[in-house]
């Protein structure tokens, strides 16, 4: 008969197991060379339902509640929070961009570990897991692309009327 672990142990692993992958992918999300983030890639690119943001805030009414979310960007030395525009010129915006694409990341990554849980958890206590993950990384997905989708436009008049002088 094999070692039954006790459900307190399993819970114990499972919280140690979620604030390691949330730390690892966001120290690894900080560690990202700044221009691997200059444009959205295949999984941070605008869906047409989108539209510029618009649907996150008719839809999930996120102006509402995605100031009450804590904001993590500045935990590591040299990180960047997004709760106020570093600058309101044309290099802050894109920081700003940059800095939305890459919490954006970290979610995504922290989620996609979410899986992982099936491999040491019982079925229904997986499946609770995972939801966990859902739940707790797409509210930040979703606050980065309304976010970075408000901004976008901004960054492109401000760089057209910069070309114009």
């Amino acid at each position: 008969m094999g070692y039954v672990v006790p459900p307190w142990l399993t819970v114990v692993v499972d919280v140690l197991a979620w604030g390691f992958f949330h730390a690892v992918t966001g120290y690894v999300a900080h560690r990202l060379p700044d221009h691997r983030l200059d444009h959205d890639g295949p999984l941070l690119r605008a869906r047409g339902f989108e539209s510029g943001g618009r649907w996150y805030r008719r839809r999930l009414r996120i102006h509402r509640w995605k100031d009450r979310l804590p904001e993590a960007g500045a935990l590591f030395e040299g990180g960047v929070s997004k709760r106020e525009l570093p600058a309101r010129d044309a290099a802050g915006l894109r920081t700003f961009v940059r800095e939305t694409r890459r919490a954006e990341l970290t979610h995504w990554w922290a989620m996609a570990c979410a899986p992982l849980f099936v491999l040491w958890n019982p079925p229904v206590a997986a499946v609770l897991l995972v939801s966990y993950g859902v739940l707790v990384n797409v509210p930040f997905i979703v606050i980065q692309r309304y976010n970075r989708f408000r901004t976008l436009p901004l960054l492109a008049r401000l760089e057209r009327r910069g070309s114009l002088r």
